[in-house]
């Protein structure tokens, strides 16, 4: 396994690379899975992923495993009790961002028939294919992600600005930023 070459962000850190080599970048089409990494890109804003990664399955427990049918009627006990939860950011705003984004995820089925539909339209249900030699080449937010985030805040979702949102698409495999180097590219570009 020393041999592997990875993208260079997640070198060095156990829980940062099996991440990496078995989730980033890999084309979600599950509504579930597309609500939980939303929260999670929610609550990443201004902080590391990394710093995410190791709260997710605190995040899991007490956002009910992310089921957004559970989520949407959070109450403001339950939103209190979320605020005394260390486990998870106490973050109120996001909190509450994430209740709202339930609610717009729902509404975004109803009009799209699933959130997988509405969001994967963007790329033509294909994942963008980019070609990095360094993630450090990797735009913070693009056109897209700037045109995502206006179409998603239109409709109601909260702290999804355009850079949440590239984040986002490099998590959910809209986008391949894979380093070319890395063992993953290939593997991740051939799933679309």
């Amino acid at each position: 396994m020393e041999d592997i070459k990875r993208c260079g962000w997640c070198v060095g850190d156990p829980l940062y690379e099996a991440y990496h080599d078995n989730e980033w970048g890999v084309p979600l089409y599950d509504d579930e899975q597309l609500f939980e990494f939303l929260i999670l890109e929610t609550f990443q804003a201004g902080l590391s992923w990394i710093t995410i990664l190791r709260k997710r399955e605190n995040f899991r427990k007490a956002f009910d495993n992310f089921d957004y049918r559970i989520v949407a009627n959070y109450s403001e006990e339950k939103i209190h009790n979320l605020m005394q939860d260390a486990g998870i950011i106490r973050n109120l705003l996001k909190i509450k961002a994430s209740v709202a984004n339930a609610r717009a995820f729902m509404e975004v089925q109803q009009e799209f028939g699933s959130f997988n539909e509405y969001i994967w339209n963007f790329v033509d249900g294909k994942p963008v294919q980019n070609e990095l030699q360094s993630y450090k080449e990797a735009p913070a937010q693009t056109e897209l992600s700037v045109t995502i985030s206006k179409d998603l805040k239109k409709k109601g979702f909260k702290f999804v600005g355009p850079t949440v949102i590239y984040a986002h698409m490099q998590a959910t495999g809209m986008v391949n930023d894979h380093e070319v180097h890395c063992f993953r590219h290939g593997q991740v570009k051939k799933m679309s």
